[in-house]
């Protein structure tokens, strides 16, 4: 459960840019928002002539024009309050909507990508680019660039009442700019660095939480608790540092900021109190600059926060757009071929070879030839690594091979769509595989179209309909995460029962009845047999005695043809196979034998 995830390059503020295209659907509420932020960011500087009219005309005994400045007063509050109402929903809500799209369109990128772009990169690091990233992007969206947008409107308003007001005050507040630039460019291209190894940090922290809850039986039958715990603080340990490191340094940028703007207004409003005494400018006009610098002064405060959440933003984006700009290595052509009617499941392995892009080095499969005849069972023996599973893997196309060709129906599957080809296909993998949901929802998997009778009729005939019917509610029992609630041979009988479901017309078992006891595998045995009657079948299978009936038996060698043949056939001819046949079988009579005794 280690990550060896190597440091991605700083992201620049730049790439939050190529995320337009996901604004781009609901422009017309980003207008309406714009709007609503322009009116609320002009009401609020409108305050500030109010209150220089408060001063100067409200406080000196005439009532009438006291009532007048209040009046004004509530009219922009309820300006203010209606704009701000609009403008919070409106981004909010686009805010949301986009995150909701960016977790689609990353979901319905990553999971028709091929399977061998999953060996180089944590699952717990997808989800949490597609959790974690995208919700912080909903923030920044339906929140902090609002609150950029409306400061920095605020901001160059404010600075023009400045302007219009005093010019000589202005000028003194201006002298601090370069003094409050200087720490944001500084400070701000560290807290980049550090959000994106922040986010990094917290993707180790859900991939090492998600891989120990799946496998926590294991965890706990070895006893590996207090390690795991220890790693996992480390890990926790790694990300708050991180944290800490970026904390302080928004900190300490915030801290300059405050400090250098609201120094620069004390010095501001010491001189202009000295206007005052001197009458240069009214007490409104100083209560009205005032209100301004300390509203330009909090914008730039706002947009120094702000900043730093754009560059976690921009470390979000940068994840999320890697995952959206990874391609499929396994592609249709831009003229499929069709398969001609009816599918007959015949395969022709012509010299293939093939090595795994994760160990270029060593060929799984070497310059192997193989026909498995249409209508008929063939069956694929071998040690571990001989490269059975390589070849069903190759089947489905979740690989190209590297020279030869494989044709099914005497077609280049690499001329094929792949969706076409494995609608053909049904696998019975040797781990079966159960999704959260109901017994029922599992065996209809791959047929969604599948009618009660036919889900049941595919559960009989898998000898899984008498257990089915004995849960609480039977087909819509809840299997659980990865099928927990059930047993080994139950999960193994309800995958069978959706591969049969699907009627295809070449038909995977890798091994599929290891999982189930004698009993059942007798009977599950019985039904494959007449099932496989008609239709193409590969088998892969380590126990000899279930394949002996097969109509032909390769041998594989490390990736390579060994011999062919019946059962009798290579007792004879291949001396590898009449070895695994004498210790397999001289086990089980033993084994009969110890039972008996």
């Amino acid at each position: 459960m280690l990550n060896t995830a190597v440091p991605k390059p700083k992201a620049s503020l730049g790439i939050l840019t190529k995320m337009a295209p996901f604004l781009r659907p609901y422009r017309w509420r980003m207008v309406a928002a714009s709007l609503a932020l322009i009116l609320t960011a002009g009401v609020t500087l409108s305050i500030g002539q109010g209150l220089r009219m408060l001063v100067n005309e409200g406080f000196h005994g005439d009532d009438a024009a006291l009532n007048q400045v209040l009046e004004l007063f509530g009219g922009l509050i309820l300006l203010l309050a209606a704009g701000t109402f609009v403008r919070f929903y409106l981004v909010s809500w686009i805010g949301e909507r986009v995150s909701a799209d960016l977790r689609r369109a990353v979901f319905d990128h990553v999971i028709e990508l091929h399977p061998g772009f999953f060996d180089n990169i944590a699952s717990g690091d997808i989800q949490s680019t597609i959790t974690t990233d995208t919700t912080l992007l909903q923030t920044v969206i339906g929140s902090s660039i609002s609150i950029a947008l409306r400061n920095a409107l605020i901001l160059i308003g404010g600075l023009i009442w400045m302007f219009i007001s005093n010019a000589k005050l202005t000028a003194l507040v201006l002298i601090s700019v370069p003094l409050v630039v200087a720490p944001i460019l500084i400070f701000g291209r560290r807290v980049r660095a550090l959000s994106r190894q922040s986010q990094d940090r917290l993707a180790h922290v859900g991939s090492y939480v998600g891989e120990a809850i799946l496998n926590v039986k294991i965890v706990q039958a070895f006893n590996h608790q207090p390690v795991d715990t220890m790693r996992f603080g480390q890990y926790v340990e790694d990300a708050f540092q991180v944290a800490q490191r970026r904390i302080l340094q928004r900190s300490w940028l915030t801290t300059f900021v405050i400090t250098l703007v609201l120094g620069a207004i004390g010095v501001m409003i010491y001189v202009g109190g000295n206007d005052v005494n001197t009458g240069q400018i009214t007490a409104g006009e100083l209560t009205a600059f005032v209100f301004y610098a300390v509203m330009v002064a909090s914008s730039v405060g706002a947009i120094s926060e702000v900043y730093g959440d754009l560059q976690r933003a921009a470390g979000a984006s940068e994840r999320l757009l890697e995952l959206l700009a990874a391609t499929s290595l396994i592609k249709a052509p831009a003229q499929s071929r069709l398969l001609a009617q009816p599918v007959r499941g015949e395969v022709h392995i012509e010299t293939v070879s093939f090595s795994y892009p994760t160990r270029p080095d060593y060929a799984a499969i070497n310059q192997l030839s193989l026909h498995i005849a249409a209508g008929k069972t063939t069956a694929l023996v071998g040690s571990s690594g001989a490269g059975k599973s390589t070849l069903i893997d190759l089947l489905l196309r979740f690989y190209d091979v590297q020279s030869g060709a494989i044709r099914f129906d005497g077609v280049d599957l690499r001329e094929l769509d792949p969706a076409a080809l494995r609608e053909q296909i049904a696998l019975v993998p040797q781990q079966p595989v159960l999704f959260t949901g109901s017994v029922a929802d599992n065996i209809r998997y791959g047929r969604p179209g599948a009618t009660d009778e036919q889900v049941k009729a595919a559960a009989a005939a898998a000898f899984a309909s008498e257990f089915i019917e004995r849960l609480p509610q039977g087909y819509d029992s809840q299997v659980g995460e990865q099928g927990v609630r059930l047993s080994g041979g139950q999960r193994q009988r309800i995958a069978i029962a959706r591969a049969l479901l699907k009627d295809p017309a070449l038909l995977l078992l890798d091994e599929a009845t290891s999982a189930l006891d004698a009993e059942s595998e007798f009977q599950v045995q019985k039904a494959l047999e007449r099932l496989m009657q008609g239709r193409t079948t590969l088998v892969i299978a380590h126990r000899l005695a279930t394949v002996v009936k097969a109509d032909t038996i390769a041998v594989l060698d490390h990736g390579q043809l060994a011999a062919i043949g019946r059962h009798q056939e290579l007792l004879k001819a291949s001396p590898l196979y009449a070895r695994w046949a004498e210790l397999q079988f001289n086990n089980a009579v033993l084994e009969q034998e110890l039972v008996a005794g």
